[in-house]
């Protein structure tokens, strides 16, 4: 792919709902997460050329917005910005249907996992990525992926109260992403 290439370009346009959905999970709010994909498509606009053509575009692209996003942390410290309280609405917010994991509980304890664990939960569980791009797109080993998702999936179930066979689980997406098995 050259600087001007239509297939670059049209690659790049389908991968942003993907980039959005893993701002959305590193950044918490949605105005965050589009500053976030803005950044990141801006920087990968005047890096195209650094792309290497027949790698994984959507991997590369991840891991502009990562660092990106720990670009941003390191510049604002660890600080909890809940101007208008939609953070703790969230979190106290009630299952509205029994049988089924509510969102706002599922976000609130995905929340919960460090940064770690919930980016590579996201990567895999929610973002389809295998364990290689995913340890590619941290910067890290593939045991070290692995041991993530798996912690973060065991932590994750904890918090939800989740124990595989109960009659209050998650649904079919959420299962996918935790790996417990769907409320019946």
């Amino acid at each position: 792919m050259t600087d001007t290439s239509p297939e670059f370009r049209r690659e790049l346009i389908s991968i942003i709902p993907n980039l959005r959905a893993f701002a959305a999970s590193l950044a918490g709010s949605s105005d965050r997460a589009d500053d976030l994909v803005q950044e990141t498509l801006v920087k990968a606009w005047d890096k195209q050329h650094t792309f290497q053509p027949g790698t994984n575009l959507k991997a590369w692209l991840f891991t502009i917005l990562r660092n990106e996003f720990y670009t941003q942390m390191r510049k604002k410290g660890r600080e909890v910005q809940d101007v208008d309280g939609l953070h703790a609405m969230r979190l106290a917010g009630h299952p509205e249907q029994q049988g089924h994991l509510d969102l706002q509980d599922f976000r609130a304890a995905l929340d919960q996992l460090p940064d770690d664990q919930r980016e590579a939960l996201i990567l895999i569980g929610a973002s389809g990525f295998s364990y290689e791009e995913a340890a590619v797109i941290c910067n890290c080993a593939v045991g070290t992926i692995k041991s993530r998702v798996s912690r973060a999936r065991t932590r994750l179930a904890d918090l939800l109260g989740l124990e595989g066979d109960g009659d209050y689980g998650p649904d079919s997406v959420a299962s996918q992403i935790i790996g417990v098995a769907p409320a019946a």
